[in-house]
């Protein structure tokens, strides 16, 4: 089709003419409204973005001899930083002469990988860094999955169990 005549059509039916493979011989374009399709890119664009995972790196700080109700909190919001997708890095700090005994630091970190093993796996070993003893954590996609489906088969069970006591 002639340009003048395409562009003329284009203008009588309120379309756009868009310019699709210019190299071609003969060129090929399309008439589209082109405003609704930048929005549509556009759209699609931060769609794309919106799903990509970001993880971030979410840091925890314990020290050696802190208290039972301190380390469950602590490990809770781990736990949590991990289900959101996030990489957690715990670490130990020893202030002073704390730094003789690391043992109390290693057996604290190997509580939290124990109580972290069914969401995340360890990325980093424990290691000593100055005056700081850490491990990474960062989530395990497979583990996660599991634990999720175990959760809802639970409360399947249990609201079927609630509708047998109902009924009788």
């Amino acid at each position: 089709m002639n340009t003048r005549d395409a562009l003329k059509l284009a203008e009588e039916r309120g379309y756009d003419l868009v310019e699709i493979a210019p190299f071609a011989n003969p060129p090929v374009c399309k008439l589209m409204d082109y405003g609704k399709y930048k929005y549509e890119k556009q759209k699609e664009e931060k769609q794309r973005k919106k799903q990509q995972a970001s993880t971030t790196l979410k840091e925890l700080r314990f020290h050696p001899n802190m208290g039972e109700q301190d380390f469950q909190c602590k490990a809770r919001h781990a736990r949590e930083f991990i289900l959101e997708g996030h990489k957690v890095k715990a670490q130990v700090i020893f202030k002073g002469r704390e730094i003789l005994h690391t043992e109390f630091g290693e057996k604290l970190l190997k509580k939290l990988i124990e109580f972290l093993s069914d969401v995340a796996r360890v990325e980093q070993d424990i290691r000593l860094e100055g005056n700081a003893m850490s491990v990474l954590f960062a989530p395990d996609r497979k583990k996660i999955q599991m634990l999720k489906e175990q959760e809802e088969k639970n409360k399947q069970s249990e609201g079927e169990t609630s509708d047998a006591k109902d009924e009788k």
